[in-house]
């Protein structure tokens, strides 16, 4: 089945971006007026298929509030969470996001010493984990040195206070003082240590935020029967701007705690899901599905498959677009800021491209002394959004480093075209220079997923005597094809046939499975890494 996409839903990203405008006798618009008004409005299905109700989450949000400013939380002040995609997350989310706090969402795949540095960095005075993570968290917390009674957990932990402690006995009425915090996202890391990135409070009250109109950008508008499915974790910035800002315009979520791509298929068959956000690796597995299960289930209730995080390949792209019609789209961004948005429409009339600056946002291509260039030529993306600015927390000189002027970069490449479309070329860091030519890793990588043995494919430059660097790839195999020299070879003659010479990758390596976070971004530096010992190249 193909989505079909809403009457509403422009070409164009809409002039107004806030999507704020409501019919004569629509609800009230931002969470604490629809749950005030229809407490009993059904906003949540929990991953176990519990249903919440607005007034449930909205008493949980304010008895956090309280029971965090009981532990000592004052306004600027920070907590983290290590949770999966649970109640839990989107409680501590509206919490933050009404009491002036600052909420750390922690990547509930690292390991002790990592989320410790994020805890000590963020200066949280609170770390609320999940029982699963609660190993890892614990070393965390002892390595952070946070005291004993400001741990909780979601389910029974050793070291952890129960979470139920922090919210029993608290009242659940609006606490006082209300006022805007934010989420405090760190980088991903993929190209060294995560940084955080804080913006400055900004005192208004929580009704006056720019809350649900993020989504406008992509003409998703209030109410209108939108039903948002989160399937991927909470903690990636986009996922969870999405889901707040879902709840904020009236949409009830479904919560994905494991993705599965069979399992997506059925929750959007059974909840009717309207809009989802998504990266290309889910693209890709959804397509390996047997054509007899991608028949199964009938996804025309979608009218926006938001995807971003990392490059498509054009294949997958056009494939998607003809099984889920025009409800495919892309957008640009980072956790600093957007931004680009694509529909279908603009991507197949531009193949590649990852659309036009956001209303809220200006886009720029600098060269390395920081000169304007024209359209046409490559050089570093920048970009300048008009909602405020950021620092990196505690780095004022990445912060520094990364502007020219009101612009910033989190340093990819690209061209922008006469009529403002950008397209990616590459991270600057991961760029490939072999004799004195630039080898750009995407188009590589791309030629290679559409090899039916690739599940997952990377691309990067290796140590070459002559040629300073030479392309090598890493492949993780599709189930069914064994790893070995004669599939090397196929590969190598696959790349042959569709890639210039200095393109090709030298060499094929087999791993077991890539390192790549949920959200699908590679962290491509550990496997530069191994290649690169002793010699002089920044991972």
């Amino acid at each position: 089945m193909t989505g079909t996409p809403p009457s509403d839903s422009p070409s164009t990203p809409p002039a107004d971006p806030t999507g704020s405008r409501l019919a004569p006798g629509t609800p009230p618009s931002g969470f604490w007026a629809q749950a005030a008004a229809d407490p009993d409005r059904p906003v949540l299905v929990a991953a176990d298929g519990a249903r919440w109700s607005a007034g449930r989450l909205l008493a949980d949000a304010n008895r956090l509030v309280h029971g965090l400013r009981a532990a000592g939380l004052e306004r600027g002040g920070a907590f983290a969470v290590v949770l999966p995609n649970t109640p839990e997350f989107l409680t501590a989310y509206l919490a933050a996001s009404q009491a002036g706090f600052y909420l750390v969402p922690v990547n509930h795949h690292l390991v002790g010493p990592e989320i410790a540095w994020i805890v000590a960095d963020s200066g949280a005075k609170v770390l609320v984990a999940h029982e699963r993570y609660a190993e890892q968290a614990r070393r965390a917390a002892d390595e952070a040195a946070l005291p004993a009674d400001r741990r909780y957990a979601v389910g029974p932990a050793e070291g952890f206070r129960p979470y139920a402690e922090l919210l029993d006995g608290q009242p659940e009425s609006a606490p006082a003082d209300r006022t805007l915090g934010w989420v405090m996202n760190y980088t991903s890391g993929t190209t060294g240590r995560p940084r955080g990135v804080r913006r400055p409070l900004p005192g208004k009250a929580p009704e006056e935020a720019y809350l649900g109109g993020f989504l406008g950008i992509f003409g998703i508008r209030p109410h209108d029967g939108n039903v948002h499915l989160v399937c991927s974790p909470l903690y990636h910035t986009a996922v969870l701007q999405f889901a707040g800002a879902s709840l904020h315009l009236g949409h009830p979520l479904v919560l994905m705690d494991r993705w599965g791509a069979e399992e997506m298929l059925r929750l959007i068959d059974t909840h009717r899901c309207t809009h989802t956000h998504m990266v290309p690796t889910q693209f890709h597995r959804l397509l390996a599905l047997p054509e007899d299960v991608r028949r199964r289930y009938d996804v025309s209730s979608l009218r926006h498959a938001v995807h971003g995080a990392a490059p498509c390949p054009e294949h997958v792209k056009r494939a998607m677009i003809e099984w889920w019609g025009p409800c495919v789209e892309e957008y640009y961004a980072a956790s600093e800021g957007g931004g680009a948005f694509a529909t279908a429409e603009d991507w197949l009339k531009r193949p590649g491209t990852v659309g036009r600056a956001w209303p809220i946002s200006e886009l720029a291509v600098f060269d390395d002394d920081g000169r304007r260039l024209p359209p046409g030529e490559l050089g570093t993306v920048y970009m300048r959004m008009t909602t405020g600015g950021f620092r990196y927390h505690k780095d004022e000189d990445k912060t520094r480093r990364n502007r020219i002027g009101d612009f910033f970069t989190v340093g990819d490449l690209g061209v922008l075209d006469e009529d403002g479309y950008l397209f990616l070329r590459d991270r600057k860091i991961d760029l490939i220079i072999s004799g004195g030519v630039n080898i750009y890793p995407a188009e590589i990588e791309a030629a290679l997923l559409a090899h039916p043995a690739v599940a997952d494919a990377a691309a990067f430059g290796v140590p070459h005597d002559d040629r300073g660097e030479e392309v090598k790839a890493v492949v993780e195999p599709a189930p069914g094809h064994e790893p070995g020299p004669d599939l090397a070879a196929a590969l190598l003659a696959h790349c042959a046939d569709r890639l210039a010479a200095y393109k090709r990758p030298r060499s094929v390596d087999f791993v077991a499975e890539l390192p790549r976070d949920p959200n699908g971004k590679l962290y491509k530096r550990r496997l530069r890494q191994p290649y690169w010992e002793g010699r002089d190249r920044s991972l």
